[in-house]
């Protein structure tokens, strides 16, 4: 109960703190001269229009932060998801600002939305840091911790335990481990910390516990069944830790079947807000780099057109999201009868599974190796992503005859848009030579994804694309 008001006073101070600092800076900016060119005067009045702004500015911030959980604990999250948040928080309070001005026709200068917001994000942003700072080191040191139990003592209940030790800045501290009779015990799980099943009611009763997390073996699920309901009667919450289901199915999402309470273990379950940003950007980024590609492309066509025969565009069928076929674009790189040699060429094979890799590729002609070199034959696909057919960012699109061998488990690549580029290529591109471990990139993107994922992978496309990282 302490941690919990612990808890609640700290959401209450950010979010009085975020609202205070935002108020006294749009005062000072505000009462800045004129020739700021950040207001229309001095001595202004609070007209409607500059009140709806004043408004947007103090509260968009903690409204947008309160959306994307920020207010709630970040124990558990790393510094780069923290700063991800905290800048489309800055960007999207922005655009609110600007757009309450713009609308309202508040008297400030032109400049003053993106001043205030740049403003307003590094202060906010430097006191969101230094709070998630302080509180990462009161939690090594033993302040502000959370009791937990570990319902289990087998390998996936060392696996917490390990996880639980190598990051002390969560501030979790385990109070025991409860388990069966006669189950046979991982060597790392110190015995002197060992319960029995049911010993836990007296464990509840005897101890503070915050979080009990349940990591037996399918197999026992059943028999914890006196666990979780100790937990309900208690008010502790507990967490079932879903890879109990197995290694490939996706972070599940809570709903409802009727009346029931139910866990959906569904391929992709992204906020809507969150598809829609990935849409937009794609559609941004698409527009912007097919006009400033249009020279590179044009004198790539040229090139090809003029050094072998052939059309200039390639043109072949891809599965697209949930398996769908589409016609994706591509510079030819290859000789014209390319599809028809690629029997020949199977057994020289360089990568397991079903795709197809080959170093040395003899249909691949001198000027298609310099544009796969440095990606140039890809850019066409700029195209299949202002169409909807593609992302910028997501798998790669497959042939339909690979996804024909596909193992049930691998068609979840395809539950998620393809991609122009993905975390697959910025990971070796072709020095990855194993099929599986491909696949298994491409499920860490897809249950992992965010905006801010498909940032970071855009940022490290760049250098191994400008270097020809990893190109065959």
């Amino acid at each position: 109960m302490m941690l919990r008001l612990q808890s609640q006073r700290l959401h209450s101070m950010l979010v009085t703190a975020d609202v205070a600092i935002s108020g006294v800076l749009l005062i000072v900016m505000l009462s800045l001269p004129t020739a700021t060119g950040l207001n229309a005067g001095s001595n202004w009045t609070m007209t409607p229009g500059l009140l709806a702004t004043a408004l947007a500015a103090c509260l968009a911030w903690p409204m947008t932060l309160q959306q994307m959980g920020l207010y709630d604990s970040q124990r558990l999250r790393s510094l780069d998801q923290l700063i991800v948040r905290l800048v489309l928080a800055g960007a999207f309070s922005t655009l609110v600002v600007t757009a309450a001005a713009f609308i309202s026709k508040a008297p400030v200068g032109p400049r003053f939305p993106v001043v205030f917001g740049l403003t307003q994000f590094a202060l906010l942003t430097a006191e969101r840091l230094t709070v998630f700072g302080v509180l990462r080191v009161a939690r090594r040191v033993g302040r502000n911790t959370r009791n937990v139990i570990v319902v289990g003592t087998g390998p996936r209940a060392a696996g917490v335990l390990d996880t639980i030790t190598t990051h002390p800045e969560w501030g979790l501290r385990i109070v025991g481990f409860v388990d069966d009779v006669d189950i046979p015990m991982d060597p790392l799980i110190p015995s002197e910390r060992v319960f029995k099943l049911v010993e836990m009611p007296d464990l509840l009763r005897s101890h503070v516990i915050d979080e009990v997390l349940v990591a037996t073996p399918r197999s026992m699920l059943s028999e914890v069944l006196p666990v979780v309901s100790a937990c309900g009667a208690a008010g502790v919450p507990f967490t079932l830790l879903s890879d109990i289901f197995g290694d490939y199915l996706p972070p599940p999402m809570p709903t409802r079947f009727g009346s029931l309470a139910a866990l959906r273990f569904a391929p992709v379950h992204h906020s809507p807000t969150g598809i829609a940003i990935k849409r937009a950007m794609d559609i941004v980024g698409a527009s912007i780099g097919l006009l400033l590609s249009a020279p590179v492309l044009g004198i790539a066509a040229v090139a090809v057109r003029v050094t072998s025969p052939g059309p200039a565009v390639f043109r072949q069928i891809r599965c697209g999201l949930h398996g769908r076929n589409f016609e994706i674009l591509k510079l030819r790189t290859m000789c014209e009868d390319a599809e028809e040699r690629r029997s020949e060429l199977v057994h020289l094979n360089e990568m397991d599974g079903p795709a197809f890799k080959m170093d040395e590729d003899p249909r691949v002609t001198r000027v298609g190796a310099f544009l796969r070199r440095y990606s140039l034959d890809e850019l066409p696909q700029l195209w299949n992503v202002l169409r909807g057919d593609m992302s910028l960012v997501g798998p790669r699109p497959p042939l339909p005859h690979e996804v024909a061998q596909y193992e049930t488990f691998e068609r979840r690549r395809l539950s998620m848009r393809p991609g122009l580029t993905c975390l697959w290529q910025v990971s070796g591109r072709s020095d990855v030579r194993s099929f599986d471990e491909w696949v298994r990139m491409d499920l860490e993107y897809i249950d992992t994804w965010s905006v801010g994922s498909d940032l970071r992978i855009m940022a490290r496309t760049l250098p191994v694309v400008a270097f020809g990282i990893g190109a065959r």
